[in-house]
């Protein structure tokens, strides 16, 4: 099942973000950040929540403090060091302090805050509730070849029909342009996922990363999808792109059950 994503810009949360329009309950909180409401000056303007891409580090540090207050998080969120990679951490509120090295999260723990910044890659929150767990993942697309999703269905630790999964805002399918050797991959682990290309007029490919996930997703058995639809490439006034503008912010995708 496949539901619109709204944006909220008032009422409970006092930041514009982007909400997960999904059927899991109101115990479970996913939403992702825009680049409105922060400190940082251009090429990051304004709430950059990337502490890696070169902006004033005061500035970083200033927009995340007005996430935590604008959004009401339970608990300050745990940043990963993202790799592009396949691990998932097993995090709670007492693993701030380090930062994992991982590209997707998963905890059991209410009140922990999960992040995953991008910046055209897809963010996607998985939740059961029925198993009180949630995760968050980094799902770019060398994350999804290496079966990110699969990993952290895995980690949760509980029937994949049993999981919710929300498509956070991402690089949309006609500015996504890859080589035939990106569609190679996923093709040679699964023929079905030749209809998530198209090839374009310069002999290379449009890449459509929902869809992608939504391949993915399914073959594990989960079939409760929700989100997709939203470009960050297309959309400069609420989103940064690293295809856009290389030099570019942070957006960041966060997920906790309340406590």
């Amino acid at each position: 099942m496949t539901r619109k994503t709204s944006t909220v810009t008032e009422g409970e949360f006092s930041l514009p973000v982007i909400t997960a329009d999904w059927e899991a309950p109101s115990s479970v909180v996913a939403l992702t950040t825009t680049r409105a409401g922060g400190v940082s000056a251009p090429p990051f303007d304004a709430l950059n929540l990337g502490a890696h891409v070169d902006d004033d580090p005061d500035a970083v540090r200033r927009n995340r403090e007005r996430i935590q207050s604008g959004l009401r998080l339970p608990s300050a969120p745990i940043w990963l060091s993202q790799m592009h990679g396949s691990r998932v951490a097993e995090v709670a509120i007492n693993t701030q302090g380090s930062i994992p090295e991982a590209d997707a999260a998963v905890t059991r723990q209410r009140g922990c805050v999960l992040a995953i910044m991008t910046a055209d890659c897809l963010p996607v929150v998985l939740c059961s509730p029925d198993f009180q767990v949630i995760a968050a993942v980094h799902g770019g697309w060398r994350s999804l070849a290496a079966d990110i999703l699969q990993n952290a269905v895995l980690a949760m630790d509980c029937p994949s029909h049993s999981v919710h999964a929300w498509l956070g805002p991402a690089i949309g399918p006609d500015c996504f342009e890859v080589g035939g050797e990106v569609r190679d991959q996923f093709v040679a682990q699964d023929e079905q996922m030749a209809g998530c290309f198209r090839a374009n007029d310069r002999q290379r490919f449009m890449a459509d990363i929902y869809a992608i996930a939504r391949r993915s997703l399914t073959t594990l058995g989960v079939n409760q999808i929700s989100g997709g639809g939203l470009c960050t490439y297309s959309d400069s006034d609420r989103f940064y792109s690293y295809r856009r503008t290389p030099e570019t912010g942070r957006m960041a995708t966060l997920a906790w059950m309340r406590p």
